[in-house]
């Protein structure tokens, strides 16, 4: 007989993305090659663990007015509500109103790679998202305010010792506007993520495993999103 222990899975589940994590960073030795490899790591961790309402892409996200964020190495989206996705050659084209979390994926964290997620997160974030009413039994629901967008960066490893000090920090805090990072992991080191005004830092085994379960949590509280208008996007049409 068999006997399983859910420790015993999580700490598989994370071994493996740390092991697929410090693959990639050994066996590919060009940038571009290094980075895509890392993101297929993350996306195959999303794409088999969060729940089936969520689908995930590296993907641009676009606006009905035309407007088109930077390329996201990561984006959950919906496909509920907004039940369409563009795709031209290898390119994905995720409309605005969708789009549930963002994340870059790197290496490692630094200062220049905090920096650079906080411009694709607010690329994504400053993008007009419509909305139109829901109809139900009972009547139609009124048009709701778009939900927060979650943003995020995915590392291997640190480029601070230690990871989690005052320069992380620093960075962190240099963009707490539409750029500003709620979650993120360092595979090797923990996680963080912004609560209650404030970042909180936490060191700790098993690091990929606790960010998909915060990511999920976090996830959990954020309302659906939105009926997408589709007359907004349809006047583009000639």
């Amino acid at each position: 007989m068999v006997t399983w222990s859910l420790e015993g899975l999580l700490a598989g589940l994370h071994s493996d993305i740390e092991r697929r994590l410090t693959q990639a960073r050994e066996v590919f030795h060009h940038a571009g090659t290094k980075g895509d490899a890392s993101e297929q790591v993350w996306l195959h961790l999303l794409q088999t663990y969060l729940p089936e309402r969520y689908r995930t892409t590296r993907a641009f996200v676009v606006d009905s007015e035309g407007n088109f964020s930077q390329q996201l190495d990561v984006v959950v989206y919906d496909r509920q509500y907004s039940p369409f996705l563009f795709t031209f050659g290898e390119q994905k084209f995720v409309p605005a109103e969708s789009v549930y979390a963002v994340f870059e994926a790197k290496q490692e964290t630094n200062a220049e790679y905090v920096d650079y997620a906080q411009k694709k997160v607010k690329s994504v974030r400053v993008l007009k998202r419509t909305s139109v009413d829901i109809p139900t039994n009972t009547g139609p629901q009124a048009a709701q305010p778009p939900q927060h967008i979650i943003g995020g960066l995915l590392t291997l490893d640190s480029g601070w010792n230690p990871a989690f000090g005052d320069p992380f920090a620093t960075a962190l805090g240099k963009d707490l506007a539409d750029g500003r990072l709620d979650t993120g992991c360092v595979a090797t080191k923990g996680i963080f993520g912004w609560k209650d005004d404030a970042y909180h830092f936490t060191e700790r085994e098993m690091a990929a495993t606790a960010f998909l379960f915060d990511l999920i949590a976090r996830l959990q509280v954020v309302a659906t999103v939105r009926m997408i208008d589709m007359k907004a996007y349809s006047r583009w049409l000639k």
